[in-house]
């Protein structure tokens, strides 16, 4: 009893203390974590089979850490390496991109073929932030993007703040539909055994349909403040090309072609049997490889708190686990819901919606894993259903709030730096109506196709 209460008391300050931002959120984890080690698993349960079996090192010595063989990882327990792998070689991907300047040039290429009308580029980029987050994290898509979102409103003279808002929003909705495209459903999917395709099929399908619909929303809602001046072929030719956003040729080559390799061999790993965390490794040594001498430039890069701030949480949350807190948790949704397949599937999707739009979505999957797990041993339904629903639910919760998701922070800063100041009244006004109505879609969705 007394390791429960303390793995309760530690989770629970390790959740303020990450929304409150007093320190790092890398800082708060791993202290966390530490005292979880110490308090939970050391004071409270006096077990080294808890602690080996949360620090999960032996993972990386078996065969289905690297090569699956086709048959499901399971549930993970403990710290998931195998996500802390593939992300680490993920950022190593991204960087090299963005050292040779990809995404600039992608962003100037897209403008130039709308001939740079504000309209036509406000639903391009939209379209481009969906596209690029079901690969690459949503914090360096939004980055790239509103930098040039901001540089071509100084231009054209027009109001970012509208398209900056739909970009940050259409990055966590284009992030739900792949295992690759949110932290979240990177944890979901290695730690249940999904693939690159189970997810595109799945929450994919759902995404699409929604993205087709916020398209329509965000146009209606914000076309009017998206006046700029009319644009001549003087001021055409007159704009920087996208030529010139490439600052090395042959890494800009190699970097799109390990993006397609990468692309490729996340597609087919269900087939192939590579594991996320092989395919991380891959595309990180072929990236460091073809950076050269500039190897260094592109490991400093890298974000190396994120990484830790994994690690300390899958042992905070490994300590709910090893206590049975998760198993109350799971115990007392089945309850609330009567066995009712289709209330828990609303209460899944609705409780990661309001849950991520407050605090972290991260620690909430990670949290909720074990208990959708459990829910589907305990009340006989199927484990897929509740996964996507989770994962629909906590990526695009997020959104509805300044906070709710790094992207959302990292969109708004870009903006302040450029003296566009983005308040919460103006944020929620426009962005709560589009996730609940991306909530709705989501929820009728699952249950017109699985029930």
């Amino acid at each position: 009893m007394i390791a429960q209460v303390i793995a309760v008391i530690i989770f629970l300050a390790m959740f303020v203390l990450i929304i409150t931002e007093i320190w790092e959120r890398h800082y708060v984890t791993l202290g966390c974590a530490l005292l979880t080690l110490i308090f939970v698993f050391g004071i409270g349960m006096h077990s080294m089979s808890a602690v080996w079996e949360t620090l999960n090192l032996h993972s990386f010595f078996t065969p289905q850490f690297w090569y699956s063989a086709g048959e499901s990882a399971g549930v993970s327990a403990g710290i998931n390496w195998e996500t802390i792998v593939f992300v680490a070689g993920m950022m190593i991907m991204v960087e090299g991109m963005a050292r040779v300047g990809f995404f600039r040039w992608l962003c100037m290429r897209l403008a130039k073929l709308v001939r740079y009308q504000v309209i036509p580029l406000f639903i391009t980029f939209m379209v481009l932030a969906a596209f690029l987050s079901m690969f690459i994290d949503s914090i360096t898509v939004i980055l790239f993007l509103a930098a040039v979102t901001v540089e071509l409103a100084q231009l054209l003279k027009f109001n970012p703040v509208p398209i900056i808002l739909s970009e940050i929003f259409c990055a966590n909705l284009g992030g739900s539909a792949t295992m690759c495209g949110d932290p979240p459903n990177i944890i979901i999917g290695t730690s249940l055994g999904y693939s690159f395709v189970d997810f595109l099929t799945n929450t994919g399908v759902i995404a699409g349909v929604s993205l087709l619909v916020i398209v329509l929303y965000f146009y209606l809602v914000l076309h009017k403040d998206l006046q700029a001046t009319p644009v001549t072929e003087e001021m055409i030719h007159a704009f920087p090309t996208p030529t010139s956003a490439i600052v090395d040729k042959k890494g800009f080559i190699a970097s799109c072609v390990i993006f397609l390799c990468a692309v490729v061999l996340l597609i087919t790993h269900a087939t192939t049997g590579l594991t996320v965390s092989t395919i991380g490794v891959f595309i990180a040594a072929v990236t460091l490889i073809a950076a050269g001498k500039h190897i260094g430039e592109v490991l400093k890069g890298v974000d190396y708190k994120t990484l830790l701030f994994f690690v300390g949480l899958f042992v905070v949350v490994g300590g709910l686990e090893q206590t049975g807190i998760l198993n109350v948790m799971a115990d007392f949704i089945g309850k609330i819901s009567g066995g009712n397949f289709m209330l828990m599937i609303a209460i899944i999707i609705l409780l990661s919606a309001v849950a991520s739009a407050f605090v972290d979505n991260i620690p909430f999957a990670a949290t909720m894993i074990p208990i959708i797990n459990t829910l589907a041993a305990t009340e006989g339904v199927p484990l897929d259903v509740l996964a996507w629903s989770l994962a629909m639910g906590t990526d695009v919760g997020g959104s509805a709030t300044p906070i709710g998701a790094s992207a959302n922070v990292v969109g708004i800063a870009t903006a302040a730096k450029e003296g566009y100041i983005i308040r919460w009244g103006k944020y929620c006004k426009v962005m709560a109506p589009a996730t609940i109505i991306v909530v709705a879609l989501s929820i009728i969705s699952i249950y017109v196709r699985y029930l």
